[in-house]
């Protein structure tokens, strides 16, 4: 099966939990963002839902869903190893009409595994990475079930989705050392989208950013760049002191690109 079969058939089978937990009627529509609509999912990109909803959710719905996804999620499924699924709720009324920040009902992510096989359910909460979500669903125009993103959402304002993206950027720094390469990664996407306004895929925006790029902070990007096609990750241990250095320049030209 191809990768964006693959991407594909996974979403659906999400799609079919969040309907059965929550009901049919309860889910106006669903769309994929991220990789399967910026050129194609790559060998470790997530399976990444919005789901679009006319209700809100109860404490035990959001609890019944995070133990189905943590069955089919990630290398850690209990139903054995698949891609990992990223899953965002958005009740229609809280994004259309447009406010930042928007009001997130629930997110799953692999990242946040643990909290959830310790007991957590995750609540609603106001999330500005809807921003640059919303924006890529709306750009694919990729419908799962229901109405298409473009029919769904406004279109997020350029200031709205500046912000969002520049919000997340000491959080990114802070994980460098754990996450290196999706971290240099996303710091170049952020760079290249206050640049043109366009959402790049991961290693596209490394690709547009390395000519500009002094000679002696080009290796390690170029390095994150070939791990993520290929599907790997790496030992960073030595490379950090260089990957910091990178990160450190790449965050001071986002500063400069959002002020301008």
């Amino acid at each position: 099966m191809s990768p964006a079969a693959d991407v594909t058939e996974q979403a659906h089978r999400v799609v079919r939990i969040v309907r059965e937990v929550l009901g049919g009627p309860a889910v106006r529509a669903a769309c994929v963002h991220g990789s399967a609509v910026l050129g194609g999912p790559r060998p470790t990109s997530d399976v990444e839902v919005l789901a679009v909803l006319d209700r809100r959710t109860t404490t035990a719905e959001r609890r019944a869903l995070t133990d189905a996804l943590l069955a089919v999620s990630g290398a850690r499924a209990h139903g054995g190893p698949a891609r990992p699924v990223e899953l965002s709720l958005v009740v229609h009324a809280d994004v259309r009409p447009w406010r930042y920040p928007p009001v997130c009902e629930y997110l799953y992510g692999e990242w946040l595994r643990d909290d959830f096989e310790a007991g957590l359910t995750p609540d609603p909460a106001p999330c500005p990475d809807l921003a640059p979500l919303i924006t890529m669903a709306r750009a694919g125009d990729v419908s799962l079930l229901g109405p298409r993103p473009s029919e769904l959402f406004d279109p997020v304002p350029e200031a709205d989705l500046r912000a969002a993206i520049v919000a997340g950027v000491p959080g990114l720094l802070a994980d460098l050392d754990g996450d290196t390469r999706n971290v240099l990664l996303t710091l170049a996407r952020i760079l290249t989208t206050l640049r043109t306004g366009r959402i790049r895929s991961k290693d596209g925006a490394a690709a547009a950013l390395l000519p500009e790029l002094p000679e002696e902070h080009r290796p390690v990007l170029a390095a994150a760049r070939a791990q993520y096609l290929a599907g790997e990750h790496g030992d960073w241990t030595d490379a950090l002191p260089a990957a910091r250095a990178h990160a450190a320049h790449v965050a001071g030209a986002i500063k400069r690109a959002y002020q301008d």
